[in-house]
């Protein structure tokens, strides 16, 4: 705080040099300004931000409390806070200071503790809002939507279309796709955005508590129900309600989230009184809610009713040209977070990002990242420092270049020879491949057949020693 700029207003030399003493013994940064329109000139300069103005209400051509208004309609210093004084103070100037945005209103003479208790206040309370901005900033970028491809761009339109409305809506897609950033997306865009957004998982949630969580509970109601509880459904008055997994819930629970969406009513557990609720109901699965339906494990009539606006989160295998975007996101994020100096990938590392299969969607990206931040050294993330992919196996027998089912050889001549097939007219590529094939199964033997450490001790990208791998007809545990 003190080393926080302050900017004192007044026509009188006395009371500024009085406010610069008294500031300035306690370790305060100060400006000085003769009139309004010399002090919005300072506030302008680019040179030394002012945290803090301090305006005296009577002051030559424009007044304090018309300067204070200039202040709160331009973009770049309506945050700024602001304290008034006056040496002939009315209730009418205090309630104009106020109603513009003045933090505090105090008269002539100025005491000293008053001052500083004032500013000091004033400053904290500057800092708390700046640091809520930050927090909020960070929060909107943790659940931002990344993407570029046609499947995304698509996904975007479809929620700027229903997001304003109050249509239910039904998201299905894969585990890890970002069902649950589509949702906030929806409620940050709709007329609710200021009203509370409740995620419910509802696969986490136990089968006989599930009512009790939904709607809430009165006292005494059951074991264990010591006091009164709201619901899901009551916090989310108002609001969005997004229930995730709804594919999992209790056929029971279902009844009751009918009839909430159909009259807008609820009922506590053990209790007779209807309570209003106006709640809309955002909803993710990754089942097929209609195959579900047909089998009696879901409710028909739940499904059309949720069903209003179906959307289909994309998975990443659909949206490859995305994972450059979503990697470089989640490391600066990551990054930033932890406290690391900034990294980026290399152009290979994406290419191997890009080749993966990624059948955990984007979650899986996150980690993967996540892991490769910690694990490198450098500014810079190589393919080394990507975890090995547990989607891969070169050594599976259906993927060997040798195998009897496979017409074409992977090199000539055929699968490198043993050492009692060489013979007098082995050729110099052959032996090099015996070489190489021999090489290879020794360094994989030597570090325990890990595949990602074997690579960096031969020197090579482990997508090229798959390849090797295939290619040899390599067998996991041979030599």
């Amino acid at each position: 705080m003190s080393e926080r700029t302050i900017l004192i207003v007044d026509d009188e030399k006395n009371i500024r040099r009085t406010l610069q003493m008294v500031l300035e013994g306690e370790g305060y940064q100060t400006l000085e300004a003769e009139t309004a329109e010399q002090a919005l000139r300072v506030l302008h300069a680019p040179q030394r931000p002012v945290d803090l103005a301090i305006f005296d209400v009577k002051l030559p051509a424009m007044s304090g409390l018309e300067a204070l208004e200039k202040i709160r309609q331009d973009e770049a210093l309506k945050s700024m806070p602001v304290i008034v004084i006056s040496g002939h103070a009315t209730v009418h100037d205090a309630v104009a200071a106020i109603k513009l945005g003045a933090a505090d209103f105090f008269e002539k003479p100025l005491a000293r503790e008053r001052v500083l208790v004032s500013v000091r206040n004033v400053l904290e309370r500057a800092a708390l809002r700046e640091r809520l901005s930050g927090l909020e900033a960070e929060a909107s970028k943790r659940y931002e939507m990344i993407g570029a491809s046609l499947p995304m761009r698509k996904l975007f339109g479809e929620i700027d279309k229903v997001a304003p409305t109050k249509a239910g809506v039904l998201i299905t897609g894969e585990s890890g796709t970002g069902k649950e950033l589509i949702s906030r997306a929806i409620h940050m865009l709709s007329p609710r955005k200021d009203a509370p957004f409740i995620k419910v998982n509802c696969a986490a949630i136990p089968r006989e508590l599930i009512e009790s969580e939904l709607f809430g509970h009165e006292k005494g109601s059951f074991t264990g129900a010591q006091a009164r509880k709201r619901g899901f459904f009551e916090q989310a008055h108002g609001g969005t309600l997004f229930l995730d997994e709804i594919g999992d819930m209790d056929l029971t629970a279902q009844a009751k989230v009918l009839r909430a969406l159909q009259q807008g009513e609820i009922s506590r557990v053990g209790s007779e009184h209807t309570i209003h609720v106006d709640v809309r109901v955002l909803a993710a699965t990754n089942k097929d809610l209609e195959t579900e339906a047909r089998n009696g494990r879901f409710r028909e009539d739940l499904f059309f009713r949720l069903n209003v606006f179906p959307m289909r989160s994309p998975p990443l295998r659909d949206r490859v040209e995305d994972i450059p975007l979503l990697a470089q996101s989640f490391l600066e994020t990551f990054c930033r977070e932890n406290g690391m100096k900034p990294k980026s990938f290399d152009e290979s590392t994406v290419s191997a990002l890009r080749a993966r299969k990624w059948p955990g969607n984007v979650r899986e990206l996150k980690n993967v990242v996540e892991r490769a931040a910690i694990l490198s050294s450098g500014d810079r993330i190589t393919i080394a420092d990507l975890p090995e992919d547990p989607h891969e196996n070169p050594f599976e027998e259906e993927e060997s270049a040798g195998s009897a089912d496979d017409d074409t050889e992977p090199f000539e001549g055929g699968a490198p020879p043993r050492a009692s097939q060489v013979s007098e007219r082995m050729t110099l590529r052959d032996y090099r491949d015996r070489m190489e094939r021999q090489y290879i199964v020794d360094t994989l033997r030597e570090l325990e057949w890990n595949i990602s450490r074997a690579a960096i001790t031969l020197g090579v990208e482990r997508t090229n020693l798959h390849k090797k791998i295939r290619a040899y007809g390599i067998k996991r545990g041979e030599g």
